[in-house]
């Protein structure tokens, strides 16, 4: 389970699940172009054409296999009580932070293969990303393994704090400002006017 204040990874079946993705990506483009150059070129010249193709496969095949556990290293999620921290890449590092108070909505997937591995992403979006045309999540947590309990905690955190709507004025306050204001309209009309 999460603890507050301390970094987590995603669950180790993250990796497994790339490395699926990973092969299925293979196995479609071998079906989609290597196959049929095998069956329909010219044994010599189809043997060329598909160790042209293959090649440079083969270096995106181990390039990629060797980066996915580098970027999964790479990975990290933290909890306070105030907000959400998260960090990854390799090349390309992104980090961020999301307070509580800007949460606007979670949304839980799984895909068929995910599902298979027993793993799920979170989608949280805040108010400022979920206005405008195309809404999306700012952040993405990926590789969790119970989403559901860990949609309701950050659900604990966002009950205990007033939306940022909310707390950027108070009622009160407003109330007695446009009193203030008035009275010293009405002040301004009761004067006198001055001829001139």
């Amino acid at each position: 389970m999460v603890k507050i204040d301390k970094e987590f990874k995603p669950a180790s079946n993250l990796k497994k699940l790339y490395y699926s993705y990973m092969f299925i990506v293979i196995v479609f483009f071998i079906l989609l172009f290597q196959f049929p150059i095998l069956l329909f070129a010219p044994s010599m010249a189809g043997f060329f054409v598909t160790l042209f193709i293959s090649v440079p496969i083969l270096i995106i095949f181990i390039f990629t296999a060797l980066w996915i556990p580098k970027y999964y290293g790479t990975i990290f999620y933290k909890f306070t009580r105030n907000e959400i921290f998260w960090r990854r890449g390799i090349w390309f590092k992104a980090t961020g932070i999301v307070p509580y108070n800007r949460i606007t909505n979670i949304d839980i997937t799984q895909g068929p293969i995910s599902r298979s591995f027993g793993v799920s992403s979170l989608k949280i979006q805040t108010a400022g990303y979920s206005v405008g045309t195309k809404a999306s999540a700012e952040i993405r947590l990926e590789g969790i393994r119970n989403p559901i309990e860990l949609r309701d905690l950050i659900m604990d955190f966002i009950d205990k704090r007033k939306p940022v709507a909310v707390e950027t004025y108070d009622e009160g306050d407003v109330d007695q400002k446009i009193l203030n204001e008035l009275v010293k309209i009405r002040k301004l009309l009761k004067k006198p006017r001055r001829k001139r």
